[in-house]
């Protein structure tokens, strides 16, 4: 257990320099929705043949999260070009991990009941740890950068973390379904790729559409 949390906490600062670098060099940017999209998609792929055996449920699954990916990843990009919404992506980024770290931290520390069981690790306090982590983290960013807080800034953190929560527990169904615990060993004590995108892939779009209505 404290060697899986040292990982855990090493690679946590290799992300949060990955996200440093990501909003400051276009260029990094570029390259790190590349690198991470064919990782992210090679392991989707081998999650969906150990699930399927019928190649055209195996057709239609990776044709849906290409494209989900490829959207995903053009979006993200071209919203890196202005300012405004490069800060709100950055907040909301922050917020999915946020909700990750907070789910962990609180969920071993206070265990309890568990949520469900699709993913037996994961308990109703936990689950409200990421709710109150996903809060604090963009409630001070947004003071930080606008100098108000208001209510809307709660109802959002709610729907991020419910959003990263989600998406956590969809691909931990169908890593149970493929009779899997971790999509690889690409990032050590985390996993592979997938498995840090699961609730940002949620989460984020999520984020931008509670914003904008």
């Amino acid at each position: 257990m404290k060697k899986n949390f040292k990982n855990r906490v090493y690679t946590s600062l290799f992300l949060l320099i990955m996200v440093y670098l990501i909003f400051t060099l276009k260029i990094f940017l570029v390259y790190s929705l590349i690198v991470l999209g064919v990782i992210a998609l090679l392991e989707f792929h081998n999650l969906i043949n150990k699930i399927f055996k019928r190649n055209i449920f195996i057709f239609f699954f990776n044709f849906f999260f290409i494209t989900y990916m490829f959207f995903f990843c053009f979006l993200f990009l071209v919203f890196s070009d202005l300012i405004h919404l490069k800060i709100l992506i950055l907040i909301i980024l922050l917020g999915c991990i946020s909700s990750d770290i907070g789910g962990y931290v609180i969920g071993n520390f206070l265990k309890g009941p568990k949520l469900t069981k699709i993913s037996p690790n994961k308990t109703i306090s936990g689950a409200i740890g990421s709710i109150v982590f996903t809060y604090l983290t963009i409630m001070s960013l947004t003071f930080y950068y606008t100098n108000t807080v208001n209510l809307s800034i709660l109802f959002l953190s709610i729907g991020i973390s419910i959003a990263c929560q989600i998406g956590d527990l969809i691909f931990s169904y169908i890593k149970r379904k493929a009779k899997i615990k971790d999509t690889s060993n690409f990032l050590p004590g985390h996993g592979g790729i997938l498995d840090r995108l699961d609730s940002i892939l949620f989460g984020l779009p999520t984020g931008l559409l509670l914003f904008f209505l």
